[in-house]
């Protein structure tokens, strides 16, 4: 295909606007291992089978036998048939905006009900139809506490991951939000200011804290509530969720508004994604929250329908009066989502998060048992937590342990867990699989310098 959407002299306009002298300085930031080099390596003239196969062959040696222990915020959860089952159904597979409720009470309704079980594991009354991810939610969120606040000042503790920071930033920059963030405590936490809230005192609007936070870490969300409260912010939220089937709600606790990745519910690893976020907010938000929502009517007959209730999009009315440029949801991942929910209920919801804690608590007990290994912090977590290792480089640590079959990781790049690795245990490990990290563990740390 001969056509090309962008000439030269627009990439020389588009790079002069963003202060950049080429493609390659624009994507810099990116690592260069990530970066393609140069042409692919195949071989021209072939035919659509013979490049297909040589394809496959390169696929064939991404590694799918490790055993994963990694965390950061994509955890390796059991996702049940079900869900595979029902997803691949045509009527749910190939759904699109359900504009036209008379021939979409199916997939309305399965948003409802969506909309619901975010709700219950929120503990807020008010969710939308999903969104793109998590850090995206998290933005959206804050540009609805700045609105309902009328204020632009932003309070992020350094335990919401990275990527979420980063993307509030990039929404916060041209709409003038000054961004602040919250270093933590030796125990791993996000410090409480319950004078003011903040050190920013009565300009904040938000306060963000993440449940469990990103060196797996229970934040004391009541405290962080009262504290936003009484400096006149909100409390925002980012739930992992699963931990709800122990910890309480952080709706129940004063949150304002809650969001979360929605990864662990029933969506696999799948090298990356797809997945989606999720947001929910109280009811006198409704008008702000982005996205969609689905709400439950009665038709002329008095039988209950299913609609399309809200959408505060910019397609729909003035650019300037837009509350969010979210266009879309994510449909089926929030229907996988839906399903993996309705097949754990609440009982089996409490077991998947008593199952993480216990096998978690016994895996950071065995590998402290290593000499020179222990935790980097001493907050209680449930499923995931920070080990710092005896070496000068956890970064070879964790390619050593990954090339004997073992995920690991991420390392963790600031704050007082800076060096340490992440390490998560979700119910699909085993006691058989823990003793084998250890063993490679120890047979690592004896190898590095």
């Amino acid at each position: 295909m001969e056509y090309a959407p962008h000439t030269d002299e627009d990439l020389q306009a588009m790079l002069a606007v963003v202060g950049r002298s080429s493609l390659d300085e624009l994507f810099e930031h990116i690592p260069a291992g990530l970066r393609p080099r140069g042409e692919p390596n195949l071989e021209r003239g072939r035919s659509e089978d013979e490049t297909l196969r040589e394809l496959s062959r390169y696929a064939d040696a991404n590694r799918t036998d490790a055993v994963c222990f990694a965390g950061g915020g994509a955890y390796d959860h059991y996702v049940p048939a079900v869900v595979g089952a029902l997803v691949s159904r045509g009527e749910l597979l190939t759904s699109y905006t359900p504009y036209q409720p008379e021939v979409s009470q199916g997939m309305l309704q399965a948003l409802f009900e969506y909309q619901t079980v975010i709700s219950e594991l929120t503990g807020l009354p008010v969710s939308n139809a999903s969104l793109y991810d998590g850090g995206s939610a998290v933005a959206e969120a804050v540009s609805m506490a700045c609105a309902a606040t009328r204020r632009n000042g932003v309070l992020v503790s350094a335990a919401l991951d990275e990527p979420s920071r980063r993307v509030v930033r990039t929404y916060g920059h041209p709409l003038g939000r000054r961004v602040e963030e919250l270093g933590l405590d030796e125990h791993g936490t996000t410090p409480v200011h319950p004078d003011r809230g903040s050190p920013a005192g009565d300009e904040v609007a938000a306060v963000i804290v993440q449940q469990p936070n990103a060196l797996g870490v229970v934040e004391d969300v009541r405290a962080h509530a009262d504290a936003a409260h009484a400096a006149g912010a909100q409390l925002i939220v980012k739930l992992e969720a699963t931990s709800v089937g122990l910890l309480a709600t952080p709706g129940s606790q004063g949150a304002d508004l809650v969001v979360g990745e929605g990864q662990p519910l029933g969506q696999g690893l799948a090298y990356g994604g797809p997945t989606f976020g999720f947001l929910a907010c109280r009811d006198d938000q409704v008008r702000r929250i982005p996205g969609r929502i689905v709400g439950r009517t009665v038709d002329n007959h008095g039988r209950p329908g299913y609609v399309m209730t809200l959408r505060a999009r910019e397609q729909d009315i003035r650019r300037e009066r837009a509350t969010s440029n979210i266009c879309t949801n994510q449909t089926l991942n929030a229907v996988a989502a839906l399903i993996h929910l309705s097949w754990l209920g609440p009982q089996g919801l409490r077991e998947l998060a008593a199952q993480c804690l216990s096998r978690a608590q016994h895996a950071a007990q065995r590998l402290t048992e290593i000499d020179g290994v222990e935790l980097a912090v001493d907050g209680p977590f449930i499923k995931e937590f920070a080990l710092r290792l005896p070496v000068a480089d956890p970064h070879a640590a964790v390619s050593a342990l990954h090339d004997a079959g073992y995920l690991v990781g991420p390392v963790v790049t600031e704050g007082p867990a800076a060096g340490a690795v992440l390490v998560a245990v979700t119910e699909r490990r085993t006691a058989a699989e823990l003793e084998g990290l250890a063993d490679t563990l120890a047979r690592i740390i004896k190898e590095q310098p």
